[in-house]
């Protein structure tokens, strides 16, 4: 399948092949992670990068899985550049800006139900998606900026927020709301009932998404393709290595130094093993690294398998919501399955309707996944072919 027979003709320029691409790879992975916990027997009770008490695969399948929401955030800021092509400065710091409150929006409404089915809103996690709209808005907002200077604070926030591991603050009060909101995974009271997770604080997300605006400057239309390509090899080894050796040395970096472990194996997970909520520089390095990699093979590929992750790429908004909607409707049909009534599904009680053990094994959770990602693959291809086909302004915010 040619990448023609998924763009129409007069949209391919347009757009960057690879960046799609990319990002419909994360994606996908994604989704197996969304399957784990949901689907896999007592997924949602559990650990699975808890050394003490994981095995390997549950931890490999985890873990391949962190990769996504950086590259998701990057490339995101990555797409805004591009966008340049057809606005000018003031449109796209007012697109960016309107689009970052929506999508913040979307999360905590659409997104949410999603994730939790209750119709009540007992609990609200501010997700990925809030992260990216608030990034976005922020971004909008310093579009004016030069744009060494734009690296420079990307590059600022990204090595220099660890630094601020150990601030707190008295919980409950507003500078504690405020730097959860920014910087601490925290669970914030909203009434009797009601509870906000800050799952995604947004600091470390800012700098990644100004990052990945930052990068789109390769991709101008003016750049030469091989260029391009050996600076996205040498960007991506460049953040490996300093992986590596900051890791190393266990100094700075991520808030879990790794230690020796029972096995060379699990000492291996102790060194890979760092901290997504907030993510940490070393857990930034270490999955934006490849995912650059990977942007620099593909550039100017065209492979038979591409345009396959292409489809995803390109609607990734539509496929979160879908994919997770899926997912949770397949783990209650499970539930009824096993004869559990549905009187005794509670969709107010923090774990998404989910109930201890029950699940499918690791296997057949892979199984469900490869599932979920080919009855997606229809549907993203047919709303993508939407998408493109309508000239109204409103579909660049879906």
């Amino acid at each position: 399948m040619s990448a023609t027979a998924i763009l129409p003709l007069n949209r391919v320029a347009a757009r960057i092949l690879s960046i799609d691409a990319v990002r419909g790879i994360s994606m996908v992975i994604m989704a197996l992670d969304h399957t784990r916990d949901f689907i896999h027997y007592n997924g949602f009770f559990y650990n699975a990068t808890d050394l003490n008490t994981t095995t390997p695969i549950i931890f490999m399948t985890r873990w391949i899985t962190h990769f996504c929401a950086p590259t998701f955030v990057f490339l995101a800021g990555t797409s805004a550049y591009l966008m340049s092509r057809k606005k000018t400065r003031s449109q796209l710091s007012l697109f960016l800006l309107t689009r970052g409150l929506w999508l913040m929006i979307f999360d905590v409404t659409v997104v949410n139900l999603t994730i939790w089915f209750d119709l009540t809103f007992s609990v609200t996690a501010l997700e990925v998606v809030w992260a990216t709209g608030f990034g976005m808005a922020v971004l909008g907002g310093m579009l004016f900026l030069p744009q060494r200077v734009l690296l420079a604070l990307g590059l600022l926030i990204l090595f220099g927020h660890n630094a601020l591991d150990g601030v707190s603050f008295q919980p409950g009060t507003a500078m504690d709301i405020i730097w959860s909101m920014l910087h601490r995974r925290n669970a914030i009271p909203l009434g009797p009932d009601r509870v906000a997770f800050t799952s995604y604080p947004v600091l470390p997300w800012i700098g990644i998404i100004i990052l990945g605006y930052c990068l789109g400057e390769l991709f101008r239309s003016d750049s030469e393709p091989e260029q391009r390509r050996r600076k996205l090899q040498w960007i991506g080894i460049g953040a490996i290595a300093i992986f590596i050796l900051m890791r190393t040395l266990n100094l700075y970096g991520d808030p879990a130094p790794w230690t020796a472990q029972k096995t060379p194996l699990f000492t291996f997970f102790s060194f890979i093993n760092l901290t997504k909520y907030p993510p940490s520089l070393l857990y930034t390095l270490m999955t934006l690294g490849p995912a650059i990699l990977l942007l620099s093979w593909l550039e100017g590929k065209r492979a038979t398998w591409v345009p396959f992750f292409i489809v995803y790429g390109r609607v990734p908004l539509f496929y979160f919501v879908v994919h997770f909607f899926l997912i949770h409707v397949l783990s209650i049909v499970l539930l009824l399955a096993d004869g559990i009534p549905w009187s005794s599904i509670n969709f107010q009680n923090k774990t998404a309707g989910t109930l201890p053990n029950h699940g499918l094994s690791l296997g057949m959770t892979y199984c469900v996944w490869i599932l979920v990602v080919l009855v997606m693959y229809p549907l993203c291809r047919w709303y993508g072919r939407v998408k493109n086909q309508s000239s109204s302004p409103i579909w660049s915010y879906l």
